[in-house]
């Protein structure tokens, strides 16, 4: 092979390597995300709905399962909702069956579940992974910014929450045994600023 061959061939193989890095940047760069207002979410009626919409809203994000221990704290979020929506602050719950298979019921089914037994009328969504090969881009950059116990990044169970400032920003990650009742001090400070 001539020195102007090999030469080609060294540059096509750097530019090969750069378009191969620039795509995995780009895929990453959503977890790398400043914010939760470019990521989209279905709804637990299938509609596509951006995390925009909360623009300038506190929010918490909690994983939710309805056959869980914890699932009476749908009491607690519920009443949180309405104590502080006119303020500005929104639950969003996201259905996941990662967790003993807490959650195996069909959206419609989680919906009338949530409806009849909590009076839920906070934002639901459709089942996602929150751990795993499919964990859905929102819970990547939720764990990436906001790690659990000994900097693990894993969701440990149902009713996680992860706690929104108003532009966007994760503040705190809660475990599950804190109860949403417990949160209000946290919730009225961000309200505050």
């Amino acid at each position: 092979m001539n020195f102007k061959r090999m030469m080609i061939v060294v540059v096509l193989s750097i530019v090969v390597v750069s378009f191969s890095c620039t795509s995995e940047t780009k895929e990453s760069d959503k977890m790398m995300s400043e914010n939760i207002y470019g990521f989209n979410v279905t709804d637990i009626d299938g509609n596509e709905v951006s995390l925009n919409e909360y623009k300038g809203k506190v929010v918490l994000i909690v994983n939710v399962a309805s056959k869980c221990g914890y699932t009476k704290q749908y009491t607690g979020l519920q009443a949180i909702y309405e104590k502080y929506k006119d303020q500005g602050f929104v639950v969003l719950g996201f259905p996941c069956n990662q967790f003993g298979g807490q959650e195996p019921g069909t959206e419609k089914e989680i919906k009338e579940f949530c409806e009849a037994n909590f009076n839920v009328t906070f934002p639901m969504f459709s089942k996602i992974d929150v751990n795993g090969d499919n964990t859905h881009p929102l819970y990547k950059y939720l764990k990436s910014n906001a790690k659990g116990t000994l900097g693990t990044q894993d969701i440990k169970w149902n009713f996680a929450k992860f706690l929104v400032n108003k532009n966007g920003v994760v503040q705190d990650r809660i475990g599950t045994q804190t109860t949403p009742e417990s949160m209000t001090e946290q919730i009225e400070k961000l309200l505050a600023e």
